[in-house]
């Protein structure tokens, strides 16, 4: 296999990341520290912040599907609590070439689907096939960009069928890049790169996956007890008894229970009837000194997407954009609002994610000195700003979800916003976390509270994002370097480490510097999480929480 020198470096600044504060049981990997051997109930009851919007591996774009998915599910590699890839659905680490364009794996043959169909090559490239194709309108096929063929296919120029995925035979995998990929072992044990049951997608159409019936799991658990996307607020993951490692699955059950009020978790927490639970502001400094109280820093972003796709948009005025962002006092809103841990953002991509070949840490490396508060020059460029739009005054709305916390953020930023600029009036809308992913791809929103979390430990994972035409790109800002810089660190220096640093850093000086977005803050969750609980893997990228090694024991 060839190694990759950025692959280590990259696994190592995650680690760094995912290392937790607490006063309980805990490891450098935010992993509980599984003192103890399994004793009493197997079964974990967790409170989760919101209702899961889709079971579709096609489909899912957010944090509470992948926990979901990467549950009942499992791809080629998995990432584990030393936040290194390790082979799963593979029966070993690829092969890779040495100009790192082509990776051959071989699959595990005992590996199940929950029907007892075997889990095969043609699995994944069925379900590689089924994301890539425009007709399944996955929003996260974008990451499958680097494989052949990908981006044509997306784009209608080319057959599903000329993905650069190929079955050898039952247990053998042939994968082909356009270009190499210093982070590809990451995606390979990201949802997104699953394999899917043909048989069973095709069986239920339209219906597929619309409750845990209707699909076939071959992960540590099995989806059971869901009724449906968006609307179901408890369900469960069952210990998989076919599962390839199932020895090793010590949780007969995990039991999710969908509350979005931060004081509704904590009181089932403290009744017994939760073991692990997401805090807030004032809860979270309250319940601080608590031995069971942890706090996980994560390779998550918080901005403000202001829609820009209108040729007359306010919003494409950068000293208005300048302005929102000066008004806004970061370190007081992470101190005092949020007070789970975060920090205020110093750039689109978070601190810790990632350094470069000689070791440099990014955010050091880009030499920006973060989003200053500064209420003076936010009115002048305020000023500025009514004189090139011709306006006297502005308003318009915050979008965000209808947590505890959301509405304490843009209370604190309609507040903070509209005493600074006089004149601009600030109105929030609060909605399901549901409701503001499908308003925010529509483009139905003035300004909107978005949240990205690293899906791989490298810059690109944020940066990808924001070039014209992605469509993760909900504002549609757009900037000709910008995505020059973005496209040479994908394609003409992929396989220059030096070069490819460099193309990244310029990237985020320009989007920072331009404010095509606003970043707000870095977050970190604070939580709840009982002495009971042990092996829970926390991971700063990609999918944010693992159950497949946690246990319990007895009080």
């Amino acid at each position: 296999m060839k190694k990759n020198i950025l692959f280590g470096l990259l696994a190592t600044s995650a680690l760094a990341l995912a290392a937790c504060s607490t006063g309980g049981d805990t490891t450098e990997s935010g992993a509980a520290s599984g003192s103890g051997e399994p004793s009493g109930e197997q079964v974990l009851n967790y409170v989760e912040t919101g209702m899961m919007p889709t079971a579709d591996l096609s489909l899912a774009t957010d944090t509470i599907s992948f926990k979901a998915l990467n549950s009942v599910y499992e791809g080629l590699y998995r990432v584990n609590a030393d936040q290194q890839v390790e082979p799963a659905g593979a029966a070993e680490l690829a092969e890779v070439s040495e100009d790192g364009l082509t990776y051959t794996l071989k699959l595990r043959e005992d590996a199940v689907w929950s029907n007892g169909d075997p889990v095969t090559a043609a699995d994944y490239v069925y379900g590689w096939q089924r994301t890539v194709d425009p007709a399944t309108a996955s929003q996260y096929a974008y990451l499958y960009a680097p494989v052949k063929n990908a981006n044509d296919i997306m784009e209608g120029k080319a057959e599903v069928s000329s993905l650069g995925i190929e079955a050898v035979s039952d247990y053998e995998l042939k994968i082909t890049l356009d270009v190499a990929t210093p982070y590809f072992d990451y995606l390979l044990a990201f949802v997104s790169f699953f394999p899917q049951h043909q048989a069973t997608v095709e069986e239920f159409g339209k219906d597929y996956a619309m409750n845990s019936d209707n699909a076939v799991y071959n992960g540590p658990f099995t989806l059971t007890d869901f009724d449906g996307p968006g609307s179901d607020t408890e369900w469960s993951y069952t210990k998989n008894p076919d599962y390839w490692d199932a020895d090793n699955v010590k949780l007969d059950k995990v039991n999710v229970n969908a509350v979005t009020e931060v004081a509704t978790g904590l009181n089932l927490f403290q009744d017994g009837q939760g073991d692990y639970t997401t805090l807030s502001g004032e809860l979270a400094q309250q319940m601080s000194s608590d031995p069971e109280f942890v706090t996980v820093p994560e390779g998550t972003t918080a901005y403000l997407e202001m829609n820009q796709e209108k040729e007359d948009s306010p919003w494409r005025n950068e000293n208005l954009r300048k302005a929102i962002s000066a008004s806004i006092d970061r370190e007081s809103f992470v101190n005092n609002i949020l007070a789970n841990g975060s920090v205020a953002a110093p750039g689109i991509v978070p601190g810790g994610l990632a350094v470069s070949p000689e070791g440099e840490e990014f955010t050091e490396a880009t030499g920006l000195d973060g989003f200053k508060y500064d209420p003076e020059a936010a009115k002048k460029y305020w000023e500025e700003a009514k004189k090139e739009l011709g306006i006297d005054s502005l308003t318009f709305e915050i979008l965000s979800d209808d947590t505890d916390g959301a509405k304490r953020s843009t209370e604190y930023l309609q507040g903070a916003i509209s005493d600074t600029l006089d004149g601009v009036n600030v109105k929030v809308a609060n909605v399901p976390f549901s409701v503001r992913l499908d308003r925010s791809t529509k483009g139905d929103f003035d300004m909107v509270i978005s949240l990205w979390g690293a899906d791989y430990a490298d810059p690109s994972s944020f940066l990808d994002l924001f070039t014209t035409g992605n469509s993760y790109n909900r504002g549609n800002w757009s900037n000709e370097e910008y995505d020059k810089l973005v496209e040479a660190a994908a394609t003409t220096d992929a396989n220059n480490p030096e070069a490819r640093w460099k193309d990244m850093i310029e990237a985020e000086k320009v989007i920072s510097t331009d404010l095509g977005v606003i970043p707000v803050y870095q977050r970190s969750t604070a939580t709840m999480q009982s002495s009971r609980v042990h092996g829970l893997v926390h991971h700063a990228s990609g999918v944010a929480l693992d159950f497949k090694w946690a246990y319990m024991t007895e009080e």
